[in-house]
């Protein structure tokens, strides 16, 4: 069979050039992260190659008993990473994972408790143009106005004002860590299914960084990227009582064959997340997310929370003169990829929103520490404060593609 060269040489010179665009840029987007060679030559095996539709000892196809072991490998690695009682490796991604906590246990019309999209919530936790929003009856709970942080008491007021069947902890936006035992405890005043989405988080929570809502919630799901630097897909953490319907639910209820390839990436990353140098890792992602933080205030700018607990900030670049598309924009110029982001109670619009969000994972799998952070905040300071002069623009992009130098990702640098 031919290589990838031979066959089709054009796509190879994008793949190159998104290689070097990934080694001498910084990367900021906190959703985003590098995985490692072993996790990518699992993606890229023959596993790609089988059907496997069903679960372990019960597939539909024959010549499965290699893709059990690797299944079973993924599983066991899991539950101990993350001390669960039941595991769903097959999930192909983490909206259809959370598609499936609320296909095996609530019905259509049920009512939800989660966070809403501008104060750090998802899409998949009932934005109205996303299918939780548009099957679900979702009420939505806020950040407080004055400390950008979840109160808990008002949680607990609406959980009993609006009594859900499910409450939903999790967010794609939240800089500070979640109080699981009080959702837990609110829960159970109102007799509802605790469901935490960790997708963010979960890198933080197998390096023992922060805590895990494993012990307290009945489901938890997460991405396999992000945090825990594996392969683009999820899985289903939850109690014994709700492993047949969540299984069910996957499988045949919102997927068909699983991606095994993608299964033996997760296999590969929870291995990985099991060394002790995860754990220095998760570490280093939360201390250099809390420098840059310090370092933008500095700055003056405005931070959601004034810090963080965790992996990233959301920044309101407003103050800059600048929106947040713009602010995009500026660091995109420099070699800084970053995403904007709408900011509690924000008064612009989604597309062009008043603030940034700004995550350290893939920097610190690179090798950035908390000197090398603040230079980072540094450079972003500058090329927000000075977006329309393109000359000072240039200067600040031959200073990330030094620092990216010094910490080569995937190629040695010369």
């Amino acid at each position: 069979m031919k290589t990838l060269s031979q066959t089709d040489p054009a796509l190879l010179a994008l793949i190159d050039k998104e290689t070097k665009r990934q080694e001498d840029e910084i990367e900021l987007i906190a959703s985003e992260n590098y995985a490692s060679k072993a996790v990518m030559e699992a993606l890229g095996s023959p596993l790609t190659n089988k059907y496997s539709e069903g679960y372990i000892g019960k597939r539909y196809y024959g010549g499965n008993e290699v893709i059990d072991e690797v299944e079973a490998l993924a599983i066991e690695r899991c539950k101990k990473l993350f001390d669960c009682e039941h595991v769903n490796v097959q999930p192909l991604s983490g909206s259809p994972a959370n598609a499936a906590v609320y296909f095996a246990t609530i019905k259509p019309g049920d009512k939800v408790l989660g966070l809403q999209l501008d104060h750090g919530g998802h899409l998949s936790h009932g934005h109205p143009v996303n299918f939780s929003g548009m099957l679900y009856n979702f009420t939505q709970y806020q950040v407080n106005k004055e400390t950008g942080r979840i109160d808990m008491e008002n949680v607990r007021e609406i959980a009993l004002r609006e009594k859900p069947k499910m409450i939903l902890a999790g967010f794609s936006a939240y800089s500070r860590n979640l109080d699981w035992k009080k959702f837990k405890e609110i829960a159970d005043e109102i007799g509802a299914i605790t469901f935490a989405d960790i997708a963010h988080i979960a890198g933080l929570i197998a390096g023992k960084a922060i805590e895990s809502p494993v012990p307290y919630f009945d489901i938890v799901s997460t991405t396999t990227h992000k945090t825990l630097r594996g392969p683009r897909g999820a899985i289903i953490m939850c109690k014994e009582p709700f492993a047949k319907a969540i299984d069910k639910a996957v499988f045949p209820g919102m997927q068909g064959g699983p991606h095994d390839h993608a299964t033996a990436a997760k296999a590969v990353t929870f291995y990985e997340a099991l060394q002790p140098e995860f754990q220095t890792y998760a570490k280093q992602v939360i201390e250099n997310a809390q420098a840059m933080a310090a370092k933008l205030m500095e700055a003056g700018f405005k931070i959601i929370s004034d810090g963080t607990d965790n992996h990233l900030i959301v920044v309101d670049v407003t103050s800059k003169g600048i929106s947040g598309k713009e602010a995009e924009r500026a660091l995109e110029l420099v070699g800084i990829s970053a995403s904007r982001s709408t900011i509690p109670f924000d008064p612009r619009k989604p597309m062009d929103p008043s603030g940034i969000r700004l995550g350290t994972p893939a920097i610190t799998t690179r090798g950035f520490d908390v000197e090398d952070t603040r230079k980072v905040s540094e450079a972003i300071a500058q090329a927000i404060e000075n977006h329309n002069d393109e000359a000072k623009l240039r200067n600040i992009k031959e200073s990330i593609l030094e620092l990216c130098k010094k910490r080569p990702l995937y190629i040695t640098q010369p």
